[in-house]
């Protein structure tokens, strides 16, 4: 682990851009160190590129760059590498490597925002190391990449003094992350609220909502069923319950089910059941008998059973979890954290 910060001074944020860089991966983080001066945090950011020549981004917008890398000559408390939607093009850029490595050498933190881990990748920065990068391109990373350890569903992952994040929206988890371990988790959780984000997300990459990820179902009938679960998890909604609104037999919407969805009847209703009760034990302090009671599950202990079966932690320890970003995930290395949840 490099020094870590010290003094009274502004921590110096050097965010790396170029032609072609995702717009939010820069200014995702910016708004979060930026955010973080009005609530007791002390940060100075600036961008540079590899010329110093402004960029545009992949979405058309023009960045003012401060100076180019050469010109930072000074220590960097965070180094941020953001990704870009022409990566595979962009590992090949030499000069542009040779700037990261540099950066990195003046550094005593270096983050990779999405596809930015391909770019750290290549300039050697993640070998040996654990890291993780966008879902849609965990596998490409793994497979180019063989020397890193690719944790594919982590939000972002922490090892040593690098850190990578996945999509674009991870940069700001990654970026609270900082913000907690260089000025606690009051100064955090004060920019999370302000931005309105979560402190610290449930889940990994494969935390979309249960409706968004299950195939679309092709009969309207079971599409009008699978709203009906979605709209007021705590109804009746057993197989016999929901066969008998849809106007079919049991057997005939179990079958339904197996088909179109790949899952029971069942199991659907508690992965939406599941949903419902996160989102109320992120958001509030509801008792366990409230949640389990408006959720579906009943009682406390149904509720404590379901969470302990697909997610290996008690609903308390999963609420307490959005009191800080750091999830007790496993380690990577002494001073490494993958952050998700079982």
């Amino acid at each position: 682990m490099k020094d870590r910060p010290s003094g009274r001074q502004p921590l110096l944020v050097t965010v790396l851009v170029f032609p072609g860089v995702r717009l939010l991966d820069v200014t995702g983080p910016i708004e979060v160190f930026s955010s973080a001066n009005d609530f007791g945090g002390r940060y100075r950011v600036r961008t540079v590129s590899p010329d110093g020549a402004d960029v545009v981004t992949s979405a058309g917008t023009g960045l003012r760059v401060d100076l180019s890398a050469a010109e930072a000559r000074d220590v960097s408390d965070v180094v941020i590498v953001p990704g870009g939607p022409e990566w595979p093009s962009l590992v090949k850029d030499e000069a542009l490597l040779d700037t990261e490595r540099a950066l990195d050498e003046r550094g005593r933190r270096t983050a990779s925002i999405c596809t930015g881990a391909f770019l750290l990748a290549a300039a050697g920065l993640l070998d040996g190391r654990t890291a993780t990068t966008h879902w849609r391109f965990a596998d490409q990373l793994a497979l180019r990449y063989p020397r890193v350890t690719v944790a594919a569903d982590a939000l972002f992952v922490r090892d040593g003094h690098i850190m990578t994040s996945a999509g674009v929206s991870s940069g700001i988890d990654l970026s609270l992350a900082l913000v907690e371990e260089h000025f606690g988790a009051d100064v955090a959780r004060s920019v999370a609220k302000d931005m309105v984000v979560f402190m610290q997300r449930p889940g990994g990459q494969s935390q979309f909502s249960v409706r968004t990820r299950t195939p679309r179902a092709r009969q309207e009938m079971l599409r009008r069923v699978l709203d009906t679960v979605a709209e007021d998890p705590s109804a009746d909604h057993t197989l016999a319950a929901m066969a008998r609104r849809a106007g079919v037999s049991p057997r005939h919407m179990a079958r339904l089910f197996h088909d179109e969805m790949t899952t029971t009847p069942a199991r659907y209703v508690e992965r939406i059941r599941m949903e419902a009760a996160q989102a109320m034990l992120e958001e509030g302090d509801d008792p366990m008998a409230t949640v389990a009671r408006r959720t579906g599950f009943g009682s406390p202990e149904s509720l404590r059973r379901a969470f302990t079966r697909n997610l290996g932690v008690t609903p308390g320890t999963y609420r307490a979890r959005f009191r800080t970003t750091d999830a007790t995930a496993a380690a990577v290395s002494p001073d490494s954290a993958e952050v998700r949840l079982p």
